[in-house]
């Protein structure tokens, strides 16, 4: 196996969407994929309202030597991985420090409250302004736009993770996205997911 170094030891990872929309998933493949580099990977999951819409977090803390506590300590993130931009906020509230790095889906889901015209939604530049406030650096990632264009919004959660992979912060490879997306999905929808993949990698090279 060969050697693995890592910016930080443990690194702490956050991905936070709402339900439904793919993030649980997400970090289980994502924590896959360090597990097979030889990294040691604890994972733990919170959860807020149940049902579709609610507030999801996981934390993935990653290290060379050892498992960790599977909570990441209040102001510890390393990198925030949002699906949906209200919640990169919500999460920098508690776990953001100045050296945090965030990305994020642009793409809003909008709370019951919202819908029903009971609460407001802040507008996309206010949410970038809060975020760049709030974080060291923030990229913005037209995932679900990019999703669409595939055919399924429901690739913007795999559009992320190629994102995070592209960022070149932890040892993500395409091969192992691959390894670790086989195991879950049937063979006929492997290539629409490694297309997914590669076009959030691609966002670090200007492609997208």
């Amino acid at each position: 196996m060969r050697e693995i170094g890592l910016r930080k030891d443990p690194y702490n990872l956050i991905i936070a969407g709402v339900g439904g929309q793919g993030n649980v998933l997400a970090s289980k493949i994502l924590a896959g994929m360090l597990v097979q580099e030889g990294l040691w990977v604890t994972v733990g999951e919170s959860f807020g309202v149940s049902q579709r819409g609610g507030s999801v977090m996981s934390h993935l803390r990653i290290s060379t030597r050892s498992f960790f506590s599977p909570q990441i300590p209040g102001g510890k993130a390393d990198l925030v991985v949002t699906l949906e931009p209200v919640e990169a906020i919500r999460v920098l509230g508690r776990y953001g420090n100045q050296e945090v790095k965030v990305l994020t889906n642009t793409r809003p889901i909008y709370p019951a409250g919202v819908i029903a015209g009971q609460l407001s939604y802040p507008a996309l530049e206010e949410i970038k302004d809060a975020l760049e406030d709030l974080a060291a650096k923030v990229w913005y990632i037209e995932a679900t736009r990019a999703a669409l264009e595939l055919g399924s919004p429901i690739l913007s959660n795999v559009i992320m993770m190629g994102a995070t992979a592209g960022l070149g912060e932890l040892p993500l490879s395409r091969e192992g996205f691959r390894r670790n997306i086989e195991e879950v999905i049937t063979r006929d929808k492997v290539d629409l997911n490694m297309k997914a993949f590669d076009l959030g990698f691609s966002c670090f090279k200007g492609e997208v």
